[in-house]
């Protein structure tokens, strides 16, 4: 249950009741919410005279649900969550920062083709502990150079909660990886900032996980959250995931946030890439996510999946001309 309390209420005899709903308050553009478990089908009595609305929820996707708010958010260009524009952020870059001059060769073609936002991994969460790592706390200065040069917008992820500030204090929009999309120390930090937080689905996680997830954000008064759907684990082996289009048809009818796609990691070799990328933005969600490297079979990691920079500028003339069609803007 959501509960919105009228303004000016005195707050200072609530914390008991908020206790024993199990409840977590939240503002919400300056209004107080309470934000009780789904379970909760009645309004309690002592909260009669203090609400001036309430939403009986079915799950607990509460705060993202498209029951509770109808509209959609939508990514704008300046990297912020607002409401209103058919914009489609397209999300470029390599897997990882391995150097000053593949990054730059990186910034450049994202200007060069008028985006905005440069992806690339400083701390990397590898599966094997003999692969290559990320370069760190030097990644990061590498990026924060790159947006004072070059006036893109950074996307990077968090590994684990042991860095989580250093990726928010440099970051425009901080990505929560599918391995660590359970890591409530990550979570509960990101609900502290107001910079956009991209959420990837872990490959073996329902919607319903899914979101939940988003909702640790949202309910520590961050609002600003974006949905990643990167590939779900199946019993197919010629691919490395399967992308999950019904599920993002589910996320786009059931929930207020922003829907991105990321064919790379979904299929995981390059030769499908560009097919999938125009399924993609055919749907109509809010971002693309695409690695991009200046020398894909040197890359350090996700060699296989990663696109040529001849081979972007190809799919992105493709893009640009199936986003016009659907009156979609490309940033």
């Amino acid at each position: 249950m959501i509960i919105h309390l009228k303004r000016g209420v005195d707050e200072s005899g609530l914390n008991d009741l908020i206790q024993s709903l199990h409840a977590v308050k939240v503002t919400i553009n300056e209004e107080v919410v309470l934000v009780a478990p789904a379970s909760l089908k009645a309004l309690p009595d002592e909260l009669e005279k203090l609400t001036d609305r309430y939403y009986v929820m079915e799950s607990d996707i509460q705060l993202a649900s498209a029951s509770y708010h109808p509209g959609r958010n939508i990514l704008m260009a300046d990297s912020e969550v607002g409401r209103g524009l058919s914009n489609t952020a397209v999300i470029t870059g390599p897997c990882s920062v391995e150097s000053k001059k593949q990054i730059v060769a990186s910034a450049k073609l994202v200007k060069e083709l008028g985006l905005s936002i440069l992806r690339a991994g400083s701390y990397k969460p590898r599966t094997s502990p003999y692969s290559f790592q990320g370069l760190g706390k030097k990644g990061l200065e590498l990026l924060d150079e790159m947006r004072a040069t070059y006036g893109v917008k950074i996307i990077t992820e968090v590994r684990d909660a042991t860095h989580v500030d250093e990726v928010i204090a440099v970051a425009d929009i901080i990505q929560v990886g599918a391995k660590a999309m359970y890591d409530h120390g990550i979570l509960r930090k990101c609900g502290k900032t107001t910079k956009p937080v991209l959420i990837k689905r872990g490959f073996g996680t329902t919607l319903q996980e899914f979101v939940q997830a988003a909702e640790f954000v949202l309910s520590g008064g961050n609002s600003n959250v974006l949905l990643c759907e990167r590939g779900i684990r199946t019993f197919e082996t010629k691919t490395r995931f399967t992308l999950d289009l019904c599920g993002a048809a589910w996320l786009k009818a059931n929930t207020n946030l922003p829907v991105v796609l990321d064919p790379s990691h979904a299929i995981g070799f390059r030769y499908g890439v560009p097919d999938l990328a125009l399924a993609c933005m055919a749907m109509g969600v809010e971002g693309l996510l695409i690695e991009v490297h200046p020398r894909p079979d040197h890359a350090m990691s996700d060699a296989a999946q990663q696109l040529s920079h001849e081979q972007f500028r190809q799919l992105f003339l493709q893009l640009t001309n199936l986003a016009k069609a659907l009156n979609r803007n490309i940033f």
